[in-house]
């Protein structure tokens, strides 16, 4: 068996300091052999009301530092059944978000090449598409869980076609995502219209707004949905504003009345099982929350979506 990277510990160096990676696990370069490969996103050119997500991947990393490798909650323990390292930031065009775009699909296909999990931490939510337009080809249309508070249908945002509110209309259009097996989960707030959700119901969407799932526990619905997903490769997409901002302040749009942290605990857990063959986190603005609380909160569900990945490890609790 070979050698799993694990974890740099607090006891072996003080966890204010080390290496700036996600969980302190090695950097790499070379994304042979690995199982999951994290990786930063840092743009927010692609956002339409407060910016700041740019700084997203750096701040996830560092409050990621306080997190061990064993899921006491659940016995996961991702290290132990999967080689995952960080392979730093893509190097996308600060100026150009359709540069931006075609860059990243282009950097999922290379590292789909290899056959890795990618874990994305953004950056806002137009990382999505291009995400998603390698993901096709690798897998054809592929299932999604969409975590939001917006369900991201826009035609176009003055008038471009590619942006942060118009990536599961695009998705769509193109055939990447199958969408009798698209989950909308925490969809809230005010409207342009009373369509503005229910145009996508039409298209097989299936959608659970915020508001019936107040006090409600998850983990049904995460059991339903992955009873419907079957073993069909499934995308994961977790926009950090599907919390209540009572919890998650430091995001791009926040909207009131959202997901509190137990729940979007509980519905990843109940995930458990499914055919993940990518995921990403997005929409933390760190300047929008000085106390560093989003990205901590971030960090958790990252390392929470790693203990739902195909090859996870279980120990007994």
């Amino acid at each position: 068996m070979s050698i799993k990277n694990q974890p740099l510990g607090g006891n072996e160096l003080a966890r204010f300091s080390g290496p700036n990676t996600f969980m302190r696990l090695p950097s790499v370069n070379d994304l042979k052999g690995l199982d999951v490969a994290i990786l930063g996103i840092p743009i927010d050119i692609g956002t339409s009301w407060r910016s700041g997500t740019r700084f997203g991947p750096k701040q996830i990393r560092a409050e990621s530092a306080m997190l061990r490798p064993h899921n006491l909650a659940t016995g996961a323990a991702p290290f132990d059944g999967l080689q995952v390292a960080d392979v730093g930031d893509l190097a996308i065009n600060t100026f150009s978000l359709s540069d931006s775009l075609k860059i990243i699909a282009e950097s999922y296909d290379q590292i789909l090449m290899f056959d890795v999990m990618p874990v994305a931490m953004g950056g806002d939510h137009s990382i999505t598409l291009p995400i998603l337009r390698a993901m096709a080809k690798r897998y054809g249309p592929v299932a999604l869980v969409h975590v939001d508070a917006h369900a991201d249908v826009n035609d176009h945002m003055f008038g471009e076609r590619e942006t942060h509110g118009t990536v599961f209309r695009r998705a769509y259009e193109e055939e990447l995502i199958n969408p009798s097996k698209t989950y909308q989960i925490g969809l809230r707030g005010t409207g342009y219209g009373a369509d503005d959700f229910t145009e996508a119901a039409g298209w097989g969407f299936q959608q659970w707004p915020a508001e019936e799932l107040w006090h409600r526990s998850l983990s049904q619905l995460g059991e339903e949905i992955r009873r419907d997903i079957g073993d069909i490769p499934t995308y994961v997409t977790f926009d950090i504003d599907s919390l209540d901002p009572a919890y998650a302040p430091g995001t791009g749009t926040p909207e009131i009345g959202g997901l509190t942290t137990p729940q979007a605990l509980e519905l990843i857990r109940a995930l458990r099982g499914i055919n993940v063959v990518g995921c990403d986190l997005v929409e933390v603005s760190p300047p929008y929350d000085p106390s560093g609380n989003t990205a901590l909160t971030a960090a958790n569900l990252l390392y929470e979506l790693l203990c739902i990945l195909p090859g996870c490890a279980y120990r007994e609790r």
